[in-house]
């Protein structure tokens, strides 16, 4: 999973290595990894389990998802963490939290343009939910928001939610399906 941050940097989840990078905007524009930042690599002194996807908050707060999804490259087999989690980078980028921790597999990940609701996929639950964004960036009111999972998902001006997976699954705020995408192979 990829996103832009305000200032055009690309944040990339690197779970090949189990880091997040920033990607200059400079280097995005000439296709170059030359200057990337790993931004982290762990959490509370363990290797992340391999973030997944990543959502930036209009304040510059990263929230990302760490599903383990065991890489035939790797010289490790067990998970890193207690789980499977989604956390939250803080803006200054001093705190990385753990802000849900009581899902299956966590995958996709997008929020409000205004910063104020994450969804969240549960991949292997096949559930998308939906919570609140507090002012001190945690996480409330966990609802479900649709008997859907997704690989990743994107948020349309209008708020409605597009979740991959067989196609793209189409569904508005108030968590209807509204369209079906077909992707053919």
């Amino acid at each position: 999973g990829m996103c832009f941050d305000a200032l055009g940097n690309l944040l990339a989840c690197a779970d090949g290595d189990t880091e997040m990078w920033l990607i200059p905007a400079a280097d995005v524009a000439r296709g170059s990894l030359a200057n990337k930042q790993v931004l982290f690599s762990e959490h509370d002194g363990r290797r992340l389990n391999g973030p997944n996807d990543v959502w930036c908050h209009p304040d510059g707060a990263l929230y990302f998802t760490d599903p383990f999804y065991k890489r035939p490259w790797w010289d490790w087999d067990k998970m890193p963490q207690d789980g499977q989690h989604v956390y939250r980078r803080s803006a200054d980028g001093k705190k990385l939290v753990r802000v849900v921790d009581s899902l299956k597999q966590p995958n996709g990940i997008v929020g409000t343009p205004d910063g104020k609701t994450l969804y969240v996929a549960d991949i292997g639950d096949r559930k998308t939910y939906r919570f609140a964004i507090q002012p001190d960036g945690s996480l409330t009111d966990k609802t479900l928001f649709c008997e859907l999972g997704s690989d990743g998902m994107t948020i349309d001006s209008e708020g409605n939610l597009y979740l991959t997976g067989k196609g793209v699954s189409v569904f508005n705020p108030k968590g209807e399906k509204i369209d079906q995408i077909e992707v053919p192979e």
